[in-house]
């Protein structure tokens, strides 16, 4: 349980006794105690007494130092239990907040999408104050696509599920070895099904434990070559299929369950040339129909004279020529530094200290500590004296030779109005400036641009972040003119973030392939508020891979020496 997770618990307490329907007064302390926890600069463990913080009072602070102290709630437990199940999930139905489904359920009785359903459509929900007959025509509407799964899920939605997955078939009995495939493996954006490769000498038993499975909404095929079920996923089931292959014929199932389409048609025709056909058992040649294996795809490869050509990157087929050219490829095990994240400072989860601690134990030599702006109150957002403050900290921090250097940074907000939120006079002390949108997102193009124009050009500012503002599957990001902005930061000597969050990998690969060849410098970070996600930085370097990034053009793989170059180069 780290602060962040704290908070989103007073949060959800709040929000169920609002749906209760419980005294105003009790919901707010709990969103003013959160409020006040977001404030306080201090980690979770290191609040003591939690009723010492203004704004938090002892109800608050039991359940703060029960979180502390076991990682759950009992109050919350208890809330949860006291509402239907299908009652919460309507929170995420937009327009519906605690207060309105408090009132739809204890004044119509609605517990489910279902319920909900039927009295939009009886016109019962028009009559209660604060709703009306537009409001609901709009739940009539969301409801059509609420329960109606999407085409493709967002890969954030799947990772998760799918390390579990993995987990459990790391324990089966007979596996030799086992690999994801298919989109997944290839680091799609969005995920259409789940594909795994199994070696096993026993596909009988390898089978019968796939259909014990955990979650089993539906078994569509159970033979001993594959078995496909559909698993449930949170509010949707998603369709994995499990190929069982004896051992030898591994390498080239994996290739060729991979894809994609495009990538094993221009390796079937290479083949061809050569006399030869692919499928998923070897390679066979046409003369004596001879079946050639091999132990891994890097020796698969290597017939066909090519380097190990990363699934990432097995898209359009143009990949073969590239790796021809050049088998060099960027991952994370080439970087150096994460050049943006967040601390206890502004909304992160960690202290300062423990940020850096855990960016060294991942091998960087530096990093920027890049805390959000004083705009962003929502965030705790640091006024000049305190970022002045915490820049000292920091200077302190590196005079004691802990290991690694901290560069002193900002992600700053490029305001509404076109503004950057710091004056320059402040901006030209900081080693490494982000500066970033997180408002507005509905202005114009033009006007949006014209914002991400003052910033690009100001000789202070570093990078841009999440520089188009999607959300993979929820949101589709502002009006920006990506090619314009790419050339303004070539023009600028401004770099770019591959936002390595996978709910964001923004920027997409068709513009990174553009920045790349333009020679826009690419920053992949990982945005991280809390330790744990300081890892999705892997996610980052893997759409990287399938943009075929080169390391020199990645900032963060570049010794600190000369990133420093690089910056005073800007400034």
């Amino acid at each position: 349980m780290d602060k962040k997770q704290a908070i989103q618990v007073l949060e959800t307490i709040a929000t169920y006794m609002e749906i209760k329907g419980e005294n105003p007064f009790k919901i707010a302390a709990y969103r003013r105690a959160a409020q006040a926890l977001e404030q306080d600069g201090h980690t979770l463990a290191e609040i003591d007494d939690p009723t010492a913080i203004t704004g938090i009072g002892q109800a608050t602070a039991d359940v703060i130092q029960e979180l502390k102290e076991t990682g759950a709630s009992s109050l919350l437990n208890e809330l949860a239990q006291q509402l239907p199940a299908g009652l919460l999930p309507l929170l995420t139905i937009p327009g519906l907040g605690g207060k309105k489904v408090g009132k739809l359920y204890r004044e119509l009785g609605i517990t489910d999408a279902e319920s909900l359903l039927q009295a939009a459509k009886a016109g019962q929900i028009r009559a209660l104050a604060g709703f009306g007959k537009k409001s609901e025509d709009n739940m009539i509407e969301a409801l059509a696509v609420w329960n109606v799964r999407p085409e493709r899920l967002p890969v954030a939605d799947v990772l998760p599920f799918s390390e579990q997955l993995e987990q459990q078939i790391a324990g089966f009995d007979d596996v030799i070895r086992f690999s994801r495939a298919g989109s997944l493996r290839r680091m799609r954006e969005t995920v259409k099904d789940l594909d795994y490769i199994i070696a096993t000498d026993n596909p009988p038993s390898v089978k019968d434990q796939i259909l014990q499975l955990e979650g089993i909404a539906n078994i569509i095929a159970k033979g001993n070559g594959k078995v496909s079920v559909e698993l449930d996923l949170e509010e949707h089931t998603i369709s994995v299929d499990f190929r069982l292959v004896p051992d030898e014929a591994f390498a080239t199932a994996l290739h060729h369950f991979t894809g994609s389409k495009d990538h094993n048609v221009r390796m079937r025709q290479l083949a061809k040339k050569r006399g030869e056909k692919i499928n998923e058992y070897g390679i066979e040649t046409v003369e004596t129909g001879a079946i050639q294996t091999f132990p891994d795809e890097r020796a698969f490869f290597a017939h066909f004279g090519l380097p190990y050509i990363s699934p990432e990157a097995r898209e359009d087929g143009s990949e073969l020529e590239r790796y021809r050219e050049t088998a060099e490829e960027v991952s994370f095990i080439d970087a150096k530094a994460d050049l943006h994240m967040h601390t206890t400072w502004s909304d992160g989860a960690h202290s300062l200290e423990e940020m850096a601690e855990a960016a060294k134990k991942r091998g960087y030599t530096h990093i920027a500590i890049t805390d959000h702006s004083r705009f962003l109150k929502v965030a705790n957002g640091l006024s000049i004296e305190r970022l002045k403050q915490q820049h000292e900290y920091i200077r302190e921090y590196n005079q004691q030779n802990n290991g690694i250097t901290i560069l002193t940074g900002i992600e700053m907000d490029i305001l509404p109005n076109g503004e950057l939120d710091y004056p320059d006079e402040l901006l030209s002390e900081i080693d490494f400036v982000i500066a970033s949108i997180h408002s507005a997102f509905s202005q114009s193009e033009e006007k949006l641009m014209e914002r991400l124009q003052a910033a690009i050009f100001n000789p202070h500012v570093d990078l841009v972040a999440h520089p188009t503002g999607r959300l993979i599957g929820k949101r589709k990001g502002y009006a920006v003119d990506v090619p314009t902005l790419i050339q303004w930061a070539s023009e600028a000597g401004c770099a770019l973030e591959l936002n390595a969050s996978p709910r964001r990998l923004d920027l997409e690969v068709p513009w990174l392939k553009l920045a790349a060849e333009t020679g826009v410098p690419i920053a992949i970070n990982s945005d991280a508020h809390r330790i744990g996600t300081l890892a999705n930085v892997e996610y980052g370097y893997a759409h990287a891979r399938k943009a075929m990034l080169l390391p020199d053009q990645v900032l963060n793989t570049w010794p600190l020496e000369k990133l420093q170059q690089w910056l005073k180069r800007k400034h």
